[in-house]
């Protein structure tokens, strides 16, 4: 299964899930689509404020549920390419999470998709299936923000990679380490350690001599 950046392009979050898609409302975990407008002042996207809103809205509806939610990733898209001038302005952030929903007899897994767009707009999608490859995030100390990873890798005397896509994520592999927002595509990445603030240009959750999942090879 390929993902990684592409995913925030559209809402073709079912290629990366086991299961089908269904229809309903979004209450929950329910599926649906959901929509809030545009206000007439329309200040700049800031992650972490859309991360928290998200996780809350995500809580307030699963928190009758002994699973509750994971969140798995968080997408950033860039107006501009990493590797020409760019002042690190946002053009949509795409919040990942999954929910349960049910008793231990019967129970559906959802993956939930909260998109926010620069122009204020916002949506909320949900599909049946759930969410493989990352590591929930919730329990996770990130202590460095979309603004401060984005600083880094523009000041680290590394080649930026062609692309506008960023993610947070800690992906599953053979070595434990910390979550990543990682800049780039499938051909050219830089990852900055949410904890430590450490910039790379190798994947930390695979060893070297290993390199990328096949799944993720260009």
């Amino acid at each position: 299964m390929k993902k990684l950046f592409g995913f925030i392009m559209s809402f073709m979050v079912a290629i990366m899930l086991i299961g089908c898609q269904c229809s309903g409302n979004n209450q929950g975990a329910t599926t649906g689509t959901g929509f809030t407008a545009a206000t007439d002042s329309i200040a700049p996207i800031v992650v972490e404020r859309v991360i928290a809103v998200d996780r809350q809205d995500m809580y307030m509806n699963t928190r009758e549920n002994t699973q509750n939610y994971r969140w798995y990733e968080t997408g950033v898209q860039l107006k501009d390419f990493l590797d020409e001038e760019n002042d690190g302005s946002i053009d949509m952030v795409v919040n990942v999470f999954q929910a349960i929903e049910g008793d231990t007899l019967s129970f559906d897994t959802y993956v939930v998709k909260y998109q926010h767009f620069a122009d204020g707009t916002t949506a909320k999608d949900a599909v049946h299936g759930f969410w493989i490859e990352d590591f929930p995030l919730n329990d996770e100390a990130i202590k460095i923000t979309f603004e401060q990873a984005y600083e880094r890798v523009m000041a680290v005397n590394m080649p930026k990679p062609h692309s506008r896509q960023v993610v947070l994520r800690k992906q599953v592999g053979p070595i434990d380490a910390n979550p990543q927002w990682i800049f780039g595509n499938l051909k050219s990445q830089i990852y900055v350690d949410a904890v430590t603030g450490e910039v790379s240009a190798k994947n930390p959750a695979f060893p070297v001599q290993l390199g990328m999942p096949l799944g993720e090879w260009p």
